[in-house]
């Protein structure tokens, strides 16, 4: 909820002018812009000091099953679902100083959602429509800061992810896929508070070196894969990363040195 501020004050400042600016010159517009907290699925789930919370204060219908409710009065149907949201309260923890608290709050906001989300909207999307979230390759590879159950979390959104595949393929005929993507100096993972570190890692030993990774190229495999083009495709975690999830060892490892001396 603290986002839809930060989004809506952005719009208003034109911070995001750039980005809305389509190849014609004209600007991308939103029909409506919905609130939602993904860890709360219905109104009876929300607490009452959350009720009472002034950044809730001027929001209503912000559960899962109120705002799917509210896109289907709307717009009655949909083809893609874009699940871009995470957090951990303590993700600057280590996991063994990870409280059961704050490693149960990570999976509920970065993993159940997507399971939450599916079941409300997948009756909402057409056959042949797609789901994406993002990924991190936390999920399978230690990450030494990436703390606070995240890895967990993250390794639970690729399962869930074949997964809801086969279900929601089976139910609705529908994809799910994620998104893998490298370090992104991105407001969210600047959180971790090493972001700037993992870019410089990343340029120095993926395959595409001294290479940036781009919010854009992220943007663009996940408009493929919602796409009719990437109609076959599904249950797949697609790594956006200049190709770093395919290096095992860093070529500017000190060990490395040695060995060449």
């Amino acid at each position: 909820m603290p986002a839809l501020s930060i989004f809506e004050k952005s719009i208003e400042m034109g911070k995001f002018d750039k980005s809305r600016t389509l190849s014609d010159g004209s600007m991308l517009t939103f029909k409506k812009v919905y609130p939602l907290d993904a860890v709360f699925d219905t109104p009876e789930d929300v607490p009452e000091d959350v009720k009472n919370n002034k950044r809730y204060a001027a929001s209503s219908g912000f559960t899962v099953s109120e705002v799917a409710a509210d896109v289907a009065r709307d717009f009655g149907k949909i083809d893609i679902l874009v699940h871009s949201l995470a957090n951990g309260p303590e993700v600057t923890k280590p996991l063994l100083e990870t409280s059961r608290k704050g490693y149960l709050a990570a999976a509920s906001a970065s993993s159940y959602s997507l399971v939450s989300l599916v079941q409300r909207f997948g009756p909402l999307m057409n056959p042949g429509g797609a789901v994406i979230s993002l990924t991190y390759i936390a999920s399978e590879k230690t990450i030494p800061g990436y703390g606070g159950g995240m890895s967990s979390a993250k390794a639970a959104l690729e399962s869930d992810t074949r997964v809801l595949a086969y279900e929601a393929g089976r139910k609705w005929g529908i994809r799910v896929n994620t998104i893998s993507a490298g370090p992104l100096g991105s407001r969210a993972a600047k959180a971790i508070g090493f972001i700037g570190d993992m870019i410089n890692y990343s340029m120095a030993n993926a395959p595409l070196a001294e290479k940036e990774l781009s919010a854009l190229e992220v943007g663009a495999a996940t408009a493929f894969m919602c796409s009719p083009l990437a109609s076959a495709i599904t249950g797949v975690t697609l790594y956006v990363d200049n190709g770093l999830h395919s290096v095992g060892v860093a070529g500017d490892s000190k060990c490395l040195e040695r060995a060449a001396a």
